[in-house]
């Protein structure tokens, strides 16, 4: 019996970018498709088979220490990013704004998605979700140039629809238009999750 559980789930690729230098700036560029590899989509700044550890997993290692890439894409879903734009009082909001790689809607609870889960393409190219991707402020300055003012609400607004991270598990193209199905771990919830989080 598999240990991944194919959905009834699917979701519709809406919008992909790439970030191609991450220290001139943070937004995406769109794209009308990405090739991915091992390495996470061609051209991305933070693609790579290793990555220099950061904030999320400050209690492991400290900072820069090299650790495998689970963060090769930024996955956000079409409705979270909706209702964080009404939450901010905006009409809509770019995702190449917030540095997203994938754009996906008709998922519920997306930003949710329990870790080990799997997105497959039409292609077979395969991602696997690694965690929840929590907000933080460095959208802020590119939002503030797009709209004055507003720059500030997006770290409140994004809480809890921030989207996943995500790595290459299986090489191929994901196009705009393209649909992904997912594919949960066929496990409980673990018994112990409200102690370890208390702790």
């Amino acid at each position: 019996m598999s240990a991944l559980k194919p959905t009834q789930f699917i979701g519709r690729i809406v919008w992909l970018g790439r970030v191609p230098d991450r220290a001139a700036a943070l937004e995406s560029q769109s794209q009308p498709g990405l090739m991915t590899t091992f390495a996470g989509p061609e051209g991305e700044a933070h693609g790579g088979l290793t990555r220099p550890a950061c904030s999320r997993v400050k209690a492991l290692y400290k900072s820069n220490t090299e650790i495998r890439n689970t963060r090769q894409l930024t996955l956000l879903s079409a409705e979270d990013l909706a209702a964080t734009a009404a939450a901010m009082g905006l009409a809509e909001l770019d995702p190449a704004l917030v540095g997203a790689t994938m754009v996906i809607e008709g998922i519920p609870d997306f930003s949710h998605l329990p870790p080990s889960s799997r997105l497959q393409g039409a292609s077979g190219a395969t991602l696997v979700i690694d965690m929840n991707n929590r907000p933080c402020t460095l959208p802020a300055r590119p939002i503030e140039g797009q709209h004055p003012g507003f720059g500030k609400r997006y770290k409140t607004a994004a809480k809890g629809r921030r989207g996943v991270t995500a790595w290459v598990e299986r090489e191929g193209r994901f196009a705009l238009g393209d649909t992904v199905r997912l594919h949960i771990p066929d496990q409980p919830v673990w018994a112990h999750l409200d102690a370890a989080r208390a702790g």
